[in-house]
């Protein structure tokens, strides 16, 4: 039996029919399985709306009968952000997948809330177009789940994080009634930027339907190479050494340390060692362009010449094939599978000031050996806009279950690091209910007062996606 009255089953039911709900118990198992395997969702009836029609009158269905919603996307978060219990309700918009329009004068896409978003990046390429938000899960992502959590990803140093890369929303509001603000324009300044409340609300204050997105133009060159340096430090400067040189034409600055390399390149088939030398850190660093007659070859060969003459870097290889440049770049991505394979890892995804990632990288790795002996570090990310994965890997002689009940506790020692830096607990997962109680003891008193006015005021019986973030 459901915990849903009768009344309101049949008129869900009714609603979407037999494709637009399950309960069956193979189906809700793989939506209520989390991505990192941390929670454990409990829901008994899922679903899948065709319209933006039967997302409104689904909701407005379950606020009738005083039911609590949970949305999903894809379900690749790694915050418990989409996990639902037994008494809630949720509501995944896989259906409404289709990318509606791609418009080569306004540079922008049009997409329901459900569209995958590798789909939206190939449907703006066939325009010669570049939606340019990427990341590891992009072949199962949907772009409502992105943009409610604000995703960042791999291109954030050129064109920034999801919310930067979205111009309108159309939205269901908790009581059903839909707030239509899908836009094409770049400057509106008409009140209070009500888009910018539901990127990153990861659904607890609306349920997005449908985006408008910037496009850009599709590069015509690319130049990748693989960078052996001394240090973080020496990272930082060399970053700042290509912003310089490069006139900003970087697209992704990314820092892996050596064990996070070596975990790749043996656990994952096919991949093969960039550089003979034996570094403690490496940078993966890539120029496009979209103008036709560009050199990015040349740019970053004299790029590279002058890093190694200074000091910056002390080997470096550039990508000659295009297998050469997914190599590279496989061994980046596979960082969090390989990872997998070494035991335990506790991860934090945080973002500091660029200028203090080597401090945090420094502190952070010896408080953590100090917490726990032996632990090995295994940091990498987008250091181009501070965001590091600082995830740590369970000493070689250590039990796993013993090393994963000391995460609270690694957890609080890295991020009282990232607060006196002047950095955040979450770059691009969101709170979801992992953080829910860190963002309480970390945000500002003021922060959390407008938080919970906001919810108040948009959701006041906080029947959307209770129990995240605030």
């Amino acid at each position: 039996m459901s915990f849903l009255p009768e009344a309101a089953l049949d008129q869900l039911k009714d609603l979407l029919g037999t494709k637009g709900f399950s309960m069956e118990s193979d189906v809700l198992a793989a939506h209520n399985a989390e991505a990192r395997g941390k929670f454990e969702g409990h829901a008994e009836i899922i679903l899948f709306p065709a319209s933006t029609e039967e997302v409104a009158k689904a909701v407005a269905i379950c606020a009738a009968h005083d039911i609590a919603i949970v949305p999903q996307g894809g379900n690749t978060g790694r915050c418990g952000g989409a996990v639902a219990d037994h008494k809630q309700v949720l509501i995944n918009l896989k259906r409404m997948n289709r990318v509606i329009e791609i418009d080569g004068r306004d540079f922008t896409a049009t997409v329901e809330a459900g569209a995958i978003l590798q789909n939206i990046q190939e449907a703006a390429e066939k325009h010669d177009l570049l939606f340019p938000l990427s990341l590891g899960a992009e072949g199962t992502c949907q772009i409502g789940g992105n943009l409610a959590t604000n995703a960042g990803g791999l291109n954030v140093i050129r064109y920034g994080n999801a919310r930067d890369l979205c111009l309108g929303l159309e939205v269901v509001l908790p009581d059903g009634t839909v707030w239509n603000g899908l836009s094409k324009l770049r400057k509106d300044n008409t009140g209070y930027d009500l888009r910018d409340l539901f990127i990153g609300a990861e659904g607890t204050l609306g349920i997005i339907t449908k985006a408008t997105l910037k496009l850009y133009a599709q590069p015509k060159h690319v130049a990748t190479a693989w960078i052996a340096v001394p240090s973080p430090e020496c990272a930082i400067d060399l970053l700042a050494l290509a912003r310089r040189h490069t006139g900003d034409a970087i697209a992704a600055f990314e820092l892996i340390s050596s064990f996070a390399h070596d975990l790749s390149v043996t656990y994952l088939k096919g991949l093969t060692r960039p550089l003979a030398t034996k570094t403690n850190w490496h940078v993966l660093i890539e120029l496009t362009s979209s103008r036709p007659k560009d050199d990015l070859e040349t740019l970053l060969v004299d790029l590279l010449a002058q890093a190694v003459e200074i000091g910056l870097a002390t080997d470096a290889t550039l990508a000659q094939s295009e297998a050469q440049r997914k190599n590279l770049w496989a061994i980046r991505e596979g960082i969090p599978e390989a990872q997998g394979y070494e035991g335990g890892s506790i991860k934090h995804d945080v973002s500091v000031p660029v200028s203090k990632v080597a401090e945090l990288l420094k502190r952070g790795m010896a408080s953590a050996d100090a917490l726990i002996p032996g632990i090995r570090p295994c940091p990498f990310g987008h250091v181009g806009d501070g965001n590091i994965h600082f995830n740590f890997t369970q000493p070689a002689t250590m039990d796993k279950q013993a090393y994963l009940a000391q995460w609270e506790s690694l957890n609080s020692v890295i991020h009282d690091i990232v607060a006196e830096l002047g950095g955040s607990i979450s770059a691009e997962h969101g709170i979801g209910q992992l953080k829910r109680d860190e963002l309480a003891h970390y945000a500002s008193v003021e922060k959390l007062k407008l938080l919970h006015a906001i919810k108040a005021a948009i959701d006041p019986d906080g029947r959307l996606n209770p129990g995240k973030v605030v």
